[in-house]
């Protein structure tokens, strides 16, 4: 049985865009409309606000990663390149820990004299793929998360898109599988799927060499049917907008691609 509040939306969809529209406000176009309407209230069809919290904790709780820091010469597969020092992966693929000099700075807090500092720089193609997945259930948009473990996360486990990864992983130089839903945003996105979004964001220049990572949001049809691991869940916006009220559950990655919905 549909809930009443399911049934709810696209009438409420259609009246907020009556609104706008007859108000003299301009034209917006029904994504725009979906999205205010879906920031209003929990539409969720998949439970309650508190449920995610529950079910959040529960995977932070639950997963096995431990991190440990050791030396770089333990550091399997990455080695210290002899002639330049610069750490790269054995591969040749993903990363390199490699160092700049930065010279003429005036309009920066060291004054003109300059720095020098470690970056990391992505090798190969740009960055990865931020992918967002959107599906209507009874004409509800949710969003597919995931509670992801990052050994450089605060509190190990964030909320993060449904799929983030670099080219080197969507073309598997480690060996291993492909990302889990890369095939809605790679090599291609499926003709079946609408595409809602499709930028490059920049990354942070005070760390990262010319990095940028190319933020997609895909809306699936309807009938789509997806299978989800236990760390997988769909959400509603107003959940996701939610859950940004605390403290470092979910990833910069997520709080981009959310923005770009609508605009």
């Amino acid at each position: 049985m549909i809930p009443d509040s399911a049934l709810e939306f696209p009438a409420a969809a259609d009246r907020y865009l009556e609104a706008v529209t007859g108000a003299g406000f301009g034209s917006i176009d029904r994504l725009a409309a979906e999205v205010a309407v879906e920031g209003l209230r929990d539409w969720s069809r998949f439970g309650s606000l508190d449920e995610v919290r529950r079910w959040f904790l529960g995977q932070r709780a639950a997963n096995p990663m431990t991190v440990t820091k050791i030396p770089i010469a333990r550091c399997r597969g990455w080695h210290v390149d002899d002639a330049t020092g610069y750490i790269r992966h054995d591969s040749g693929e993903f990363f390199a820990v490699e160092a700049v000099e930065v010279e003429m700075s005036a309009t920066r807090e060291v004054g003109a004299g300059g720095w020098c500092q470690p970056v990391m720089t992505q090798v190969g193609d740009d960055g990865g793929i931020l992918g967002l997945v959107r599906r209507r259930f009874d004409g509800v948009p949710h969003y597919l998360v995931q509670a992801k473990a990052e050994p450089g996360n605060y509190g190990l486990v964030q909320l993060s898109p449904a799929m983030q990864a670099t080219f080197s992983n969507l073309q598997r130089a480690h060996g291993g599988s492909l990302p889990t839903f890369a095939w809605f945003f790679y090599p291609e996105v499926p003709e079946r799927c609408r595409v809602l979004a499709d930028v490059w964001f920049s990354e942070d220049g005070g760390r990262l060499f010319n990095k940028r990572n190319r933020g997609m949001i895909v809306e699936l049809p309807d009938d789509e049917e997806v299978e989800l691991g236990d760390e997988f869940r769909w959400m509603s916006l107003w959940q996701i907008k939610q859950l940004f009220h605390e403290d470092a559950w979910v990833n910069p990655h997520l709080f981009r691609l959310i923005s770009l919905i609508g605009v």
